[in-house]
This record gives C-alpha cells, structure tokens and sequence, in this order.
C-alpha cells in the first residue's frame, strides 16, 4: 500500500471511531508507522509487520480508548513500541503523556519517535513501574498487555489518586482477574471495543480508587 493509501485507511478508521482528532493526525500517525518499521527490521519492537495490520491492532486499537482517558496528565505503562501512549497523543496535544517502560530498546525507540513526530507532549521514563515517583498523581493511569489487572493496579497504585482512573486494555473481559482486585479499588466498567479493522474481541477495563 502507497503512504497515500495508509492514510485514507487511518481516516476511515478514525471516523468509525468517531473521534475528532486534530487535521494533522493521521499523517504523524503515518510518520510514527514508518519509524516503527524502520526500527523493527532491526530491533524486532513488534510481531505485527504488514501496514494494514499495524493499523487496526496497533494505530486503532489505542485509539480506541481514547473516550475514557482523561485528565491532563496521562501515565502509559509498559509502554512498549509507544502504545497506546504514541497514538494518544498526537490525538491528544493538549495532555501530557509519560511513556514507562524497563527495556532500553524500546524507550530508545519511543524517544526517538516522539522527536521525529515532533510530540512536545511526550515525556519517556526507562524504570520500572514500582520505582518510579512522580510529582504529583496522575489523571489516567493506562496499560495495554502489561500484566494482569490486579498486578497493574498493585504496582501503579502510588501514582494515583481519589480521581485517578485505571486503564486496563484486554482482550475478552477477563472475569478471573475482576474478582481479585486489590484492596481499596472498584470496578467502574467494563467499556467492549469495536476496532475498526480488528475481527478480534477488545474492551477496556475502568477502574477507580473506592
């Protein structure tokens, strides 16, 4: 497919989401496509290769969530290749994103993206999650295949607050996982997800503080 090609696709998806993004977004999004392409063919950041494929289970699936992050300040865990914190904010300009993850690599190449995108809201922290502090609480604590929903909340729990919400990303709702949360937190809902383009079950799993 030409760039060209790729872009209308991302404009269907993003209207199938309903979502209003900035006019520029799906070309910085191409330009994040490209990037984590010319990283993968040596650091193998993702199994998902072909274009359309990175589009609905990488571009639109972290899109997806974008109704229930809110706040200004934003905390993607296990951030991986940049997802779902890449995608966010460039629909997002106006929030502030901090992209967390352990493995070198991969923060080496978010920071890289984030520079060549030009995306002057995008901090990336290398540490893992239990050591890391932050200034002040964050609005959206988010994760997406990081671990299960009670070791994410175990672990993140100080880098939130009374209003903070949790963001699990799954597959199928996992009700093994929902029956064991820690302490002190609540189930607000389980939010199912259509991605365009994606023939797979996906929802998002809102948690709050009690």
């Amino acid at each position: 497919m030409t760039p060209h090609d790729i872009t209308r696709l991302l404009e269907t998806g993003i209207t199938e989401l309903g979502l209003s993004l900035p006019a520029t977004a799906p070309t910085t999004l191409c330009g994040y496509m490209e990037v984590l392409q010319q990283w993968n063919r040596r650091y193998n950041l993702t199994a998902v290769r072909a274009p359309t494929q990175i589009v609905s289970r990488h571009i639109l699936d972290s899109l997806a969530v974008a109704p229930w992050v809110h706040g200004v300040r934003v905390l993607d865990i296990g951030t991986g290749a940049g997802l779902p914190g890449i995608p966010l904010a460039v629909a997002f300009p106006e929030r502030h994103f901090t992209l967390l993850d352990s493995n070198g690599k991969k923060t080496r190449f978010v920071t890289h993206a984030a520079t060549v995108l030009g995306l002057r809201n995008v901090e990336v922290v290398q540490v893992r999650v239990e050591a890391y502090r932050a200034a002040e609480p964050f609005a959206t604590v988010i994760t997406r295949a990081f671990a299960a929903v009670g070791e994410f909340l175990e672990v993140s729990a100080h880098l939130g607050a009374t209003g903070t919400r949790w963001l699990a990303m799954k597959g199928v709702p996992p009700a093994d996982e929902l029956r064991a949360l820690p302490t002190g937190f609540r189930l607000v809902a389980v939010h199912a997800l259509e991605v365009p383009g994606l023939d797979a079950a996906r929802c998002v799993v809102e948690i709050a503080r009690l």
